[in-house]
């Protein structure tokens, strides 16, 4: 929900530090697996109780993201580089709730339900992709991307402020986890009403 309208205001920093890490010869996936050890760092901070690194290595994390996207978009897309980047973004998006539900054992029940909701809209957002593909459907909503990104309430930015809002307050992690679980379920039944209306035969 959030990702479309942050994207005029993000993309053109991080497009001209992208061209100038390109020039350096840095590639995209290089950024992308360095993101990924950033985020799983983040999630092992906060296993650890070191919540403060976790949020910092957070923040890294999405830096470097947008970073990868810069760098390809100077270098010219491809799509492993787009299947690294989705792989990374879900394998660190499920971290961060598994850093919390061992931090305590009370977290671990809304840590599931966070990740289990996680499953679902990554199964819907990947399955509306493949079909969108397979129609020649296209969008630059959220800036030019290796296959087609639906909007939903619940996306990248929404997931950070979540993921932020958890460091900041983490004897809140639990009404926070199942709060937001209930946005990617609604998620979920938006992205099929939208699949309903867009893949009608």
């Amino acid at each position: 929900m959030l990702d479309a309208r942050l994207r005029p205001l993000i993309d053109p920093p991080l497009n001209a530090v992208g061209r100038v890490l390109s020039g350096a010869g840095i590639t995209a996936n290089a950024l992308t697996f360095a993101g990924l050890a950033v985020g799983l760092g983040g999630a092992a901070a906060i296993a650890l109780g070191h919540i403060g690194w976790g949020l910092a290595l957070i923040c890294a994390n999405r830096l470097l993201d947008g970073l990868d996207g810069a760098v390809a978009r100077a270098r010219g897309p491809s799509d492993l580089g787009g299947y690294f980047d989705i792989v990374a973004d879900f394998a660190f998006y499920v971290s961060i709730p598994l850093g919390f539900g061992i931090l305590a054992p009370a977290n671990t029940l809304p840590a599931l339900v966070l990740v289990a909701s996680f499953v679902l809209t990554g199964v819907s957002f990947l399955a509306f992709a493949v079909i969108a593909a397979t129609r020649g459907a296209t969008t630059e909503a959220h800036g030019k991307k290796s296959f087609f990104y639906s909007t939903g309430l619940a996306e990248g930015g929404e997931t950070i402020a979540v993921f932020i809002a958890m460091c900041l307050w983490p004897a809140g992690f639990a009404a926070i986890a199942y709060g937001y679980a209930g946005l990617c379920v609604l998620t979920v039944f938006q992205r099929s009403a939208m699949a309903a209306g867009a893949f009608r035969n």
